[in-house]
Formats: C-alpha cells, structure tokens, sequence
C-alpha cells in the first residue's frame, strides 16, 4: 500500500515537472518526503536509496512505473552519483 501511494506521488511529479507546474512539483514533493519518512521502515533498501539520494525517476522506474518516463525523464542521467564524466 505505501509503495502504491509513493509511486502515485512520483507520477504526480513526473507530471508536474512535464507541464511545468510548480505547485504540483512541490504537492507532490512534500507527499513524497511524508511517505518516506513514515514508512522508511519498511521499504526496501533499494528504494529507500532511490528516495534518499532524491533518485525519484529511478524509484518510479523501480515501482513500474517506467512507462511515464519514456518520453522524458524526471531527473537527469548519472543520478545517485554515478555517471561521472
């Protein structure tokens, strides 16, 4: 159930950052951080550092949600400190 409502809140900023509407993004922000901190608990560690390195298009891709970012990512390539160039 918590992962339902995370990856909502990931689609939700997925769609805010998409239509440029900041009070979405930060809507959705804010519910992302809620959930995160409720329940951190019980999440798995991989999506616990998706959240915490602020990785939310990985996190939404690890939720299957994959499909709302094929046309464009939420976050840049090389998130969670990879892809150094």
């Amino acid at each position: 159930m918590t992962e339902a409502k995370i990856k909502s809140a990931l689609i939700q900023l997925h769609a805010g950052i998409k239509n440029s509407d900041g009070p979405a993004i930060s809507a959705a922000l804010a519910e992302i951080e809620a959930l995160h901190a409720a329940h951190r608990a019980e999440l798995t560690p991989q999506l616990d550092h998706f959240l915490t390195g602020r990785s939310y298009a990985k996190a939404l891709a690890y939720l299957g949600g994959g499909a709302e970012l094929a046309a464009r990512p939420a976050s840049p390539p090389g998130g969670c400190g990879g892809g150094h160039a």
